[in-house]
């Protein structure tokens, strides 16, 4: 088994998707919406080039559920109905290259700067740690605003559905606001969405049951496989969540990194510096197909991990990003030895 063999992944008892190998384009942040995060021009010749990858699966970038959501000026959103013309025509544009498209869904909760969201809300009214800079404090979310959440999601799974979408993704990590209802650093509520891990799993297993019974999407899930930051998740506290999502719906585990954000971890190195959280997943026996990611450039390391068992697909991110025909050309084109 190699980088060129097929994967089916199964949706439900009546559907599934079959890959054409086994490389994903990871989801980028671009920057290429515009403020109110409608798809440009240079969003969907973006994704026409990264298209070009071959990938089986070419993820599109992190995308606001709602306004108080929103991370980054330009990013791009699915939080209206406005939205589904121009994410169907990234959506058809990855398609004609031969691949199946996802779309990833986030809430930025605690996670962002005041003059892109001027009110933040968090699981608790916690600071949410980050490598690069000191957030501001958001306030502690009720109820109703984690049940407003929740719907935000379900509708913006259903705009994905409508646009031609075969995949969505939950982003329940690098510090964002599903992360922070998983991790014990961010979580400190004492009740039904806090205190054990099935609690602070909770919010995110009533999402994904609501998608599988509202759309026919196959849903995947980022999450970290464990926080890399003190007193956070750990390797264990995943396993345990992501078979409560396994469980609800999720076909697809993506594996990265958690509370702190995503950057490459300072004692490693080489490519694959965050593959040995996939394997440890792959080896629980979770009912689930496994992303791995973390610097893959080469298919030499992706056929290695994949007959090693350490993940069953390989997103690579930076490495397309520089040239998708060129990585095309040297590694999906490359012939086994």
């Amino acid at each position: 088994m190699n980088r060129f063999s097929s994967l089916s992944v199964a949706n439900s008892s009546l559907s599934h998707h079959v890959l054409k190998n086994r490389l994903v384009v990871a989801p980028m942040a671009s920057q290429t919406a515009t403020l109110e995060g409608m798809v440009t021009e240079n969003t969907l010749k973006h994704y026409a080039n990264l298209a070009q990858s071959q990938a089986g699966l070419v993820m599109v970038e992190y995308s606001f559920v709602d306004v108080s959501g929103k991370s980054e000026p330009n990013q791009l959103g699915v939080h209206d109905d406005a939205c589904i013309e121009g994410i169907k025509a990234i959506a058809e544009l990855i398609h004609q290259a031969g691949a199946k498209a996802g779309l990833q869904l986030t809430h930025c909760g605690g996670k962002a700067q005041l003059d892109v969201c001027p009110q933040l809300m968090a699981p608790s009214g916690i600071t949410v740690p980050a490598l690069d800079r000191v957030l501001p404090t958001p306030r502690a979310m009720t109820l109703n605003d984690i049940n407003t959440w929740k719907r935000h999601f379900i509708e913006a799974a259903i705009r994905v559905e409508k646009a031609g979408f075969d995949y969505v993704e939950l982003h329940c990590a690098h510090g964002y606001g599903l992360n922070q209802f998983l991790s014990p650093v961010t979580n400190q509520r004492d009740d039904q969405y806090g205190g054990c891990q099935h609690n602070r799993a909770r919010l995110i297993i009533e999402i994904i049951e609501q998608i599988k019974q509202q759309t026919q999407l196959a849903i995947m899930i980022r999450v970290p496989g464990q926080d890399l930051y003190p007193h956070g998740l750990t390797q264990a506290q995943i396993v345990e969540s992501c078979g409560y999502f396994i469980d609800a719906g999720v076909v697809i585990l993506d594996i990265s990194s958690g509370i702190g954000g995503w950057n490459r971890p300072k004692e490693r190195r080489g490519e694959g510096y965050l593959v040995e959280e996939s394997a440890y997943l792959k080896q629980a026996g979770l009912n689930a197909c496994i992303i791995g990611v973390g610097g893959i450039e080469t298919g030499e390391y992706i056929d290695h991990a994949i007959q090693h068992s350490w993940f069953d697909l390989a997103a690579v991110g930076r490495a397309i990003l520089k040239g998708p025909q060129t990585f095309a050309e040297q590694v999906m084109n490359q012939a086994i030895d």
